[in-house]
């Protein structure tokens, strides 16, 4: 079979859109629960809370984020750390995600600024999904099940530490 230029042209823009499709590779990626972590901890008046998180330092893995994850073991999470400060209205939203997080944007200093509870978007189109913005710049945010924070006493002012990267916190004595 020849093709012509106008069939190699469409073959050559739809194969790698069709990566982007749902079932395909790119959106089936759920991630096992054996998933590469770093250790972290959330210091509050009450005492250190230890997550196992992975990793989100890549414009791809932030894309990607918890889309079609079905669960989030207890004690894990997901960190997303930029390369510079976000913007106080530059938010997360849940488009094909399937549980309900929590997330909570740290600033440079690895201090919480803001806690949100996000709830899965059913809509099939990005534009008619949430966005859950801080109203505070930020430099990481931290996801994980709904619920987590509040089940912990944890909030706004609290110190996030990672042994693993520099910049953030060190708890207070």
């Amino acid at each position: 079979m020849t093709m012509n230029r106008r069939s190699l042209l469409k073959a050559s823009l739809i194969l790698p859109l069709s990566l982007w499709l749902p079932g395909t590779s790119l959106w089936a990626q759920a991630t096992p629960d054996d998933a590469e972590t770093l250790s972290l901890a959330i210091h509050t008046e009450k005492g250190p809370h230890r997550l196992d998180v992975e990793l989100a330092d890549t414009l791809p893995k932030r894309q990607r984020g918890l889309m079609q994850r079905e669960h989030l073991p207890e004690k894990r999470g997901m960190l997303f750390v930029f390369d510079r400060e976000r913007p106080a209205d530059s938010g997360f939203w849940m488009y094909r995600t399937l549980i309900p997080l929590d997330i909570a944007f740290i600033d440079d200093a690895g201090r919480i600024v803001a806690i949100e509870t996000m709830q899965p978007c059913e809509s099939s189109s990005p534009s008619n999904c949430r966005s859950y913005a801080p109203g505070a710049a930020y430099h990481a945010a931290l996801e994980v099940n709904a619920g987590y924070f509040a089940e912990r006493g944890i909030g706004e002012g609290d110190c996030v530490s990672v042994p693993a990267l520099s910049g953030f916190c060190q708890p207070e004595d």
